[in-house]
């Protein structure tokens, strides 16, 4: 399993068509190692919920936060680093992080992901996960009771949203072919002498 939503996948048929005529024309002894790729419906609803979550980039965030926490409360209002006032980096730190998180999700993308799609939804998640962490940034606006109940309405919500668009015209592409299609190779029995005959057909789903 990845770490990104894995989109619908839906069979090439033109290509098992033709890998099903060069088994046939081979010998029909070729049938037994014959598999056809079936479609993959992608993630489920769970997964897609546990993956959305930008667990890696939340977990940076922790370790900075935690740190600007401590000269929070060591300096009060008026705490500095390097002469920079420590709620202003704490705002640098939040928008560094929203806008790591899709440049991470592009970054460990494989063949299959969904990952624009989890990159957005990701990237949309990383401000109420911060918030819910007690990120300085929102020191003077926290309410752990709001948080919390922002962060389960979303992360419920978040697990609606799937990439369905490409399974879609996978349907529409073949809906727009003609309702059958016969593909006929033959070939001269070894055993027999005869000529066989096989004929494929496809038809198009409605």
């Amino acid at each position: 399993m990845g770490r990104l939503v894995r989109k619908p996948q839906i069979p090439d048929l033109d290509a098992q068509i033709a890998g099903l005529e060069g088994v046939l024309q081979s010998g029909i002894g070729g049938l037994g190692g014959m598999q056809m790729a079936g479609a993959r419906p992608g993630d489920n609803y769970l997964e897609r919920m546990a993956k959305y979550v930008p667990a890696e980039i939340i977990g940076a965030s922790m370790i900075i936060n935690s740190i600007l926490e401590q000269a929070a409360k060591s300096g009060g209002k008026n705490a500095a680093m390097a002469g920079f006032p420590v709620t202003s980096i704490a705002v640098g730190a939040l928008v560094l992080a929203f806008v790591l998180t899709p440049l991470f999700c592009w970054y460990v993308r494989e063949d299959g992901d969904a990952w624009l799609v989890n990159a957005f939804v990701s990237t949309i998640a990383f401000p109420f996960w911060a918030y819910l962490m007690g990120a300085v940034a929102f020191a003077d606006h926290h309410d752990g009771n709001l948080a919390a109940i922002l962060v389960l309405t979303f992360t419920v919500v978040s697990g609606l949203i799937r990439r369905a668009r490409a399974a879609r015209g996978a349907e529409n592409s073949r809906r727009s072919q003609p309702p059958w299609r016969d593909r006929v190779s033959s070939r001269r029995s070894p055993a027999s002498g005869s000529d066989v005959t096989f004929a494929t057909h496809r038809a198009a789903h409605s």
